[in-house]
């Protein structure tokens, strides 16, 4: 036996959906749509508020790191899944551990009691601020039978992140196929699999899923896709061109232009952020902080004008323990240096060896097709012109009312 074992594998599941038929370019008859939510229906609480500024903290932190080091190259990942798993592991560490995680995902001196109580009501508050909406979050604990865990992490998990836990023999591979159909259930099956096998050492997953599932506000017709040209950054790439005419949300800076396309009654909205002509979406991605954001997302106002965006897809995956390490999170992956000992009696002997993400985006005329999957493993906005999206771009998948971004991409060439 291994001195350091895998203590757990948190894997983050989040699958965004938007489906629904199409309509002309005006969008659904009048009376059709839902009433557009106006304000949530109570104040944020003070710990969902502090949970709501350290995710975007987060989000816009991981994300920089991640255009960095994949500059020139498509980006789509889900930080609040990201933090919503890595948030359960969070109340399993201790030490510096505990520290550098907390640090590391914006909440700096915040209690637990306070974050923990931000997390759950978070969560029960998104999952039902749409009707019209299909937007679940899900969250669970697989763990291997005879392995000794502390019951308050335990009690921790499921008071503040409704997490079911269940024991299974891991030496069998029906734990595999049992664990896989979870995820696969919980993402309606986008995400299939999170794990091939697992290892004779690995003792714990914490699994974490998002689903989203609405339609545009205002819908694209698919008659008025047209073929056209991306101007990507290796050279022109063929496309279908997205169109539609009428009232939408707009802003402008010097830097970029940004349109907010709603989905159902407007709780939900995916941002798309166009640099300027001769600037680099680089720098865009590279400017990004949860400040400025705030202040933009109160300076979109509504126009009548044409916008234009590509129908695309793809998929992105990338192992996340260097971006994280970079961000500040380095002993939960250190050999005898993590301390996970608020999770099991044993926790100087595990620390994480695997953060992986993989992700799917699908943005076509009847809405967005999302999905994300992070295993981490513990091992011992005047008149616009048109707007023309046909060259890089962000885009960011939020809550328009607390805040909460669910997801960031960067889009630098059809794929």
């Amino acid at each position: 036996m291994q001195l350091f074992r895998t203590l757990t594998s948190i894997a983050i599941v989040a699958s965004s959906i938007a489906c629904a038929g199409t309509t002309g370019p005006s969008g659904d008859p009048p009376g059709s749509q839902a009433p557009v939510l106006e304000a949530l229906p109570r104040p944020l609480t003070s710990g969902e508020v502090k949970v709501v500024a350290a995710a975007n903290d987060f989000s816009f932190a991981l994300f920089r790191q991640l255009s960095m080091a994949q500059k020139d190259s498509n980006v789509f990942t889900s930080p609040l899944s990201a933090t919503m798993a890595l948030g359960m592991a969070m109340n399993g560490a201790a030490g510096p551990t505990y520290d550098q995680m907390r640090t590391t995902l914006g909440f700096a001196t915040a209690p637990d009691a306070e974050i923990n109580e931000g997390y759950k009501s978070l969560i029960a508050l998104l999952r039902g601020l749409d009707a019209t909406v299909d937007f679940r979050i899900a969250n669970s604990i697989w763990y291997r039978n005879g392995f000794p865990l502390n019951q308050s992490f335990f009690d921790l998990t499921k008071s503040s992140f409704d997490a079911q836990a269940t024991a299974l023999d891991f030496s069998n591979p029906a734990s595999v196929k049992t664990i896989n159909n979870w995820v696969s259930a919980a993402t309606a099956g986008k995400i299939p699999t999170i794990l091939d096998a697992i290892d004779p050492d690995q003792v714990m997953f914490l699994i974490n899923a998002i689903y989203f599932k609405g339609s545009w506000r205002n819908k694209f017709d698919v008659a008025e896709t047209k073929d056209a040209q991306f101007h990507s950054v290796g050279g022109d790439q063929p496309m279908k061109l997205m169109h539609r005419h009428g009232k939408f949300l707009y802003m402008q800076t010097p830097d970029f232009e940004a349109a907010d396309l709603p989905y159902g009654n407007g709780a939900f909205t995916m941002s798309v952020l166009l640099p300027r002509q001769g600037k680099s979406v680089e720098a865009l991605a590279a400017s990004l902080q949860r400040s400025e954001w705030s202040t933009w997302t109160t300076q979109f106002r509504e126009v009548t004008n044409d916008i234009y965006l590509p129908r695309f897809k793809l998929e992105w995956e990338r192992s996340l323990i260097g971006d994280l390490k970079s961000l500040g999170m380095r002993d939960a992956f250190i050999p005898n240096g993590a301390d996970f000992t608020r999770m099991s009696p044993q926790g100087k002997s595990l620390y994480i060896n695997v953060v992986k993400q993989k992700t799917y985006v699908d943005v076509n005329e009847e809405g967005t097709e999302a999905a994300a999957v992070t295993n981490v493993g513990i091992f011992p906005t005047s008149a616009p012109a048109p707007m023309r999206v046909d060259r890089p771009f962000i885009v960011v998948i939020r809550e328009r009312l607390s805040g909460t971004i669910v997801f960031m991409g960067k889009i630098v060439k059809m794929s």
